[in-house]
């Protein structure tokens, strides 16, 4: 192969890419994010999920409503929050679940947001979850949730088979 040959090889590779990468944005990432942090301030253990809008609204499609829209419809809204809250679970020490409290969603630009609390848990070392929000209909939905106490971030992943994990949260450990 001529260079010349090599040099448009790699330029139609590229733009290959390129627009493989574009076509893969228009469709669901099967990826959310929650944050779980131990705000001293408020005395409250809080949790906020993130999940794309796009694979939000598609999954309300399969799971309840083929024709639901989630920026016009509160009510869709709340009804993928009240799955996701099916769906996770902060256990403590005992392994019981945590009685988190929803606290509301809303929409910020691509993202739906979800709230749950609870106050903090005393003398809690440990902390359990369990997160399967979409992995029922997406078996490569990866939920990442990052536990933060103390300035200090633990992350978990959920993937694959993955059914529960936990950290340390030991706060008096630090």
């Amino acid at each position: 192969m001529s260079p010349a040959q090599r040099t448009c090889a790699w330029a139609l590779l590229a733009l290959a890419t390129l627009l493989n990468s574009a076509g893969a944005a228009a469709h669901q990432q099967q990826a959310a994010l929650t944050r779980v942090l131990f705000n001293a301030r408020t005395g409250n253990l809080e949790v906020m999920h993130r999940f794309l809008l796009h694979d939000a609204e598609h999954a309300v499609r399969v799971l309840f409503e083929p024709e639901a829209d989630l920026l016009a419809s509160t009510a869709a809204r709340e009804q993928f929050a009240g799955y996701v809250q099916q769906r996770f679970s902060l256990l403590g020490d005992d392994g019981n679940p945590l009685p988190l409290q929803y606290v509301g969603q809303e929409v910020e630009g691509p993202f739906l947001w979800i709230y749950q609390e609870l106050p903090i848990p005393a003398g809690l070392t440990s902390l359990g979850v369990i997160h399967d929000a979409l992995r029922e209909l997406w078996p490569q939905q990866n939920n990442l949730v990052n536990i933060e106490r103390d300035g200090r971030v633990q992350t978990l992943n959920f993937n694959g088979t993955t059914q529960w994990l936990s950290v340390s949260v030991d706060a008096a450990a630090r």
